[in-house]
């Protein structure tokens, strides 16, 4: 209780609140602008926090993290270009919102549901850091395969329209993954001689070029972009959202748990939490019929689950010292940096420190509530800007977010291929969502493969030897055959009534 006590002094002294405020509005402004993610947003705090105490070092990149996992809703709903790469999954069916005039009411969603899931998040971190991260320890490359695995096949289930067409753009994305250095023989692949091509398509400035660019040339194919035809929002950010709220508490207690348990995973992280978040809500979803025309059920689960998962991450980071995400990585950086070794030894030598960066977090998911309330409402202002004004300022954000990625020319050639590529596949049918999270999650599929294949000696069983992969690999399987399965038994009926 005397560590507990000091804590709770160290969190709320003047000049830790202060800086925390700071911090919420850097992530707010991060967040909101397309490609600077909020792992850029810890980055750029790294060299503040060399002057700073451990705990308003650690707290600074907890607000701004927090604000910016959010902020990435504000351009996802208003002009269809996620901030960062959580709001993508979602990003869709809240643009849908904006445009049948409830565009306040998505971000009210988005922004209730980011508060509650974080601090759902955050009370898992603080009651069940060391048993959640024993469990995660325990993953090896066979549970990473197929949890991959299962995050693709939520990639089909979430694509609108054709079945057949979201598999294809899946494969796209796959496709894009493999460019690069193979990790097993050290030999390029379809780099043709690029040595910018031998580190792999760069997934953010793929990203904006997809969702962005792509808007931007039907803007200008169309002469009328997505921007002039939002309407003035009819709703304020709070108005009706308690009924919504009560009719998909389910929902929001999934998501938030989920988040939660996928951020524990290390490598996950949020923007995965939110995608099979937002999957898992249409499939058990009753009206799934009417995901992609602007409905709010799946904003609640997605919504819920990104901020629900950057806490889960700090339980391998601060009990194992194992980064959860990009953004643990550098924050164990900073704790090895002030002295705080991370580890089941810190909560004995420094529980007050540990404690401290707790209630960090409950203080950053209540300071949410007020700040995106005004974030949201100064947002407004962007779809009364003339379009002939607006695109010309989003594009060059867009080219700014996918330079800043490695300082580098190339980052915007491949943001303006994909966003080509992507126009190319949405004029035909082919949805995005699908192309994108194989890019995202290629890379994780290919080399946990390859390594449980070495692991196994080739012996395919060897990726159900263990429990918990045996269960996920059952799984995944199953949600690969129900379909088919189902569509199977649609055939036999219709012969057999078709019989005389």
């Amino acid at each position: 209780m005397d560590a507990i006590e000091k804590a709770f002094w160290l969190i709320t002294e003047p000049s830790t609140l202060g800086v925390m405020l700071l911090a919420s509005l850097f992530g707010l402004f991060v967040g909101a602008i397309p490609g600077l993610t909020a792992t850029m947003a810890t980055a750029l705090l790294i060299p503040f926090t060399f002057f700073m105490d451990p705990v308003p070092a650690i707290a600074v990149i907890v607000a701004a993290v927090a604000m910016a996992i959010f902020a990435g809703d504000i351009p996802g709903a208003l002009l269809r270009i996620p901030g960062t790469p959580a709001s993508a999954a979602y990003c869709d069916e809240a643009y849908a919102m904006m445009r049948k005039g409830q565009g306040e009411r998505a971000l009210g969603i988005g922004l209730v549901c980011a508060v509650i899931g974080g601090l759902t998040g955050s009370i898992v971190l603080s009651l069940t850091a060391p048993s959640l991260a024993e469990f995660a320890i325990q993953f090896s490359s066979f549970e990473y395969f197929w949890l991959a695995c299962l995050g693709l096949s939520c990639a089909v289930v979430i694509s609108t329209g054709s079945t057949l067409k979201g598999f294809v753009s899946l494969l796209i994305g796959l496709f894009v993954a493999t460019i690069g250095i193979d990790i097993t023989a050290g030999h390029p692949r379809f780099t043709f001689g690029s040595v910018e091509l031998m580190g792999g398509v760069s997934f953010i400035p793929a990203m904006i070029g997809m969702f962005a660019i792509s808007e931007l040339l039907r803007f200008f194919t169309t002469k009328k972009g997505g921007v002039t035809a939002i309407p003035a929002s009819r709703d304020g950010v709070f108005r009706g959202i308690g009924p919504i709220l009560k009719k998909y508490r389910v929902n929001i207690a999934r998501g938030s748990g989920l988040g939660a348990i996928v951020g524990v995973l290390p490598g996950a992280g949020a923007d995965i939490a939110a995608w099979i978040s937002f999957a898992i809500s249409k499939k058990l979803s009753k009206e799934p019929e009417k995901f992609g025309t602007g409905h709010p059920e799946g904003l609640t689960d997605a919504g819920a689950a990104n901020n629900a998962s950057l806490a889960g991450a700090w339980v391998p980071a601060t009990v194992f010292g194992i980064p959860g995400d990009s953004i643990t990585a550098i924050v164990i950086g900073v704790l090895y940096m002030k002295g705080m070794n991370p580890g089941p030894m810190v909560f004995i030598n420094t529980p007050e420190l540990i404690y401290a960066v707790f209630m960090a977090f409950f203080l950053a998911n209540l300071a949410l509530l007020p700040l995106g309330y005004t974030a949201i409402k100064l947002s407004r202002r962007i779809v009364s800007i003339p379009s002939q004004l607006l695109m010309p300022v989003i594009l060059m954000f867009c080219m700014v977010g996918a330079f800043a990625i490695n300082n580098t020319v190339f980052g915007i050639t491949v943001m303006l291929i994909f966003g080509l590529l992507a126009f190319v596949m949405e004029e035909n049918g082919f949805p995005v969502a699908p192309a994108i999270l194989g890019i995202v999650l290629g890379a994780m599929l290919e080399d946990n493969f390859m390594s449980s294949m070495i692991k196994a000696d080739g012996d395919l069983m060897g990726f159900f030897s263990r429990p918990i992969a045996a269960t996920l690999g059952v799984l995944t399987i199953l949600l690969w055959l129900v379909p088919a399965l189902l569509a199977l038994r649609r055939l036999l009926r219709g012969t057999a009534g078709s019989a005389p």
